[in-house]
């Protein structure tokens, strides 16, 4: 059994935690304390540079060593201070992807894949090199070197690599730092199949709101080696302000899934659909019935009370407000229009329009402001498990 967990952060669910820990870890000019019990879902640890974020993740990884405390992964201890364990990186079957890939440059693809796969045990093997790469999409990629690859395709690549340890746990250490809007879409949509079809639990490290809101179930944030929120991601935005953070950390993009149902080979903007809400965008050439990532960022959505007439924005979609977040001179408004889409709004606007939760309300967003880009392959349905 899992040690005494009394009074810990806890965000589970239903389901019981897999992973527990309550650590301290001292350097000359930095001190991590933290505890909490992450689930089967996909955890993030959110906060700015410098709040000890990657360090907690070594410490679970096994890379940085504690001065105290405990780790446990279900229910099986990989650090003790008090009894004195303190497995290998390689003994706690957690695996682990940096922010720059880091894959063997002289490797090609395939035998990068296949690097961890046979340094793990026969009897721990689960995830085969080539099953792995059908389910990321890189089969047609086996052959190439890393420096023929883009961003998103070494990411997916070292994910495959991770993955063919057979993991019980999946660290991700800001994994799309490097990335720009329409390659984290896509990594976003992989690591969500990921999770689903391998019931992989994740831990994901990163300084971006929007990447947390678009893929945890829950987030821990961290400032100054300190926990100082646990809750569900869209409930941080009441805890975090531009004032703590850089506002480019903070500037929150919808990331959506959707589907083309119109396109024009001419290039002209066609429409996708986004849960039940269909909005005119840009579709590229892209055919119909295609899958597609949507972003949005909140900054660029106008909210009304009344629907707006004779303007050159094409999508004015109505809805009723779930929330209103934040306590800073800005606030996240998530409407229901078919999907939740987040609009940033100042504090005065939501005095004076009367804004409030239940309130029916209008979004303005013009097309050119949308970005479409191409969704994750999503081949589990053809059997590349």
């Amino acid at each position: 059994m899992m040690p005494e967990a009394a009074g810990l952060p806890t965000l589970t669910g239903d389901s019981e935690p897999v992973l527990e820990f309550d650590l301290r870890v001292d350097r000359a000019d930095f001190s991590l304390q933290a505890a909490g019990q992450f689930g089967p879902g996909i955890t993030a640890v959110f906060g700015p540079s410098g709040a000890g974020k990657s360090t907690l993740l070594g410490a679970i990884a096994g890379s940085v060593s504690p001065a105290s405390g405990h780790i446990a992964l279900f229910d099986r201890m990989l650090y003790s201070s008090a009894h004195n364990v303190n497995l290998s990186p390689e003994r706690r079957r957690v695996g682990f992807v940096y922010q720059d890939a880091a894959l063997f440059p002289h490797m090609s693809v395939q035998s990068n894949i296949e690097y961890g796969y046979r340094l793990t045990p026969s009897d721990r093997r689960r995830l085969k090199p080539n099953d792995l790469a059908d389910l990321l999409a890189i089969s047609h990629l086996l052959q190439r070197r890393p420096a023929e690859l883009s961003g998103g395709e070494k990411q997916r690549v070292a994910l495959a690599r991770t993955l063919a340890t057979s993991p019980e746990l999946l660290l991700l250490d800001e994994p799309m730092s490097a990335l720009d809007i329409r390659l984290r879409g896509i990594v976003i949509g992989y690591l969500r199949l990921v999770h689903r079809e391998l019931a992989m639990p994740m831990v994901y490290v990163s300084h971006s709101i929007s990447e947390v809101l678009a893929i945890a179930d829950a987030a821990m944030v961290l400032d100054n080696g300190r926990v100082t929120a646990f809750d569900a991601p869209r409930r941080l935005l009441n805890r975090v302000s531009v004032g703590e953070n850089d506002a480019s950390d903070f500037a929150v993009d919808n990331i959506l899934e959707g589907q083309i149902v119109e396109s024009h080979t001419s290039g002209a903007a066609g429409k996708v659909r986004i849960g039940s809400a269909l909005i005119t965008a840009p579709t590229g050439h892209r055919e119909f019935g295609e899958k597609v990532v949507v972003a949005i960022g909140s900054q660029e959505i106008i909210v009304a009370t009344e629907r707006p007439s004779g303007i050159s924005a094409r999508n004015v979609l109505g809805g009723a407000i779930k929330s209103i977040d934040g306590d800073g001179p800005t606030r996240i408004v998530t409407v229901d229009c078919g999907a939740d889409l987040m609009a940033e709004v100042t504090a005065a606007a939501i005095v004076e329009l009367g804004l409030e939760t239940g309130k029916q309300v209008y979004l303005v967003v013009k097309s050119s402001s949308i970005t479409v880009m191409d969704a994750f392959r999503d081949q589990s349905a053809t059997g590349a498990r």
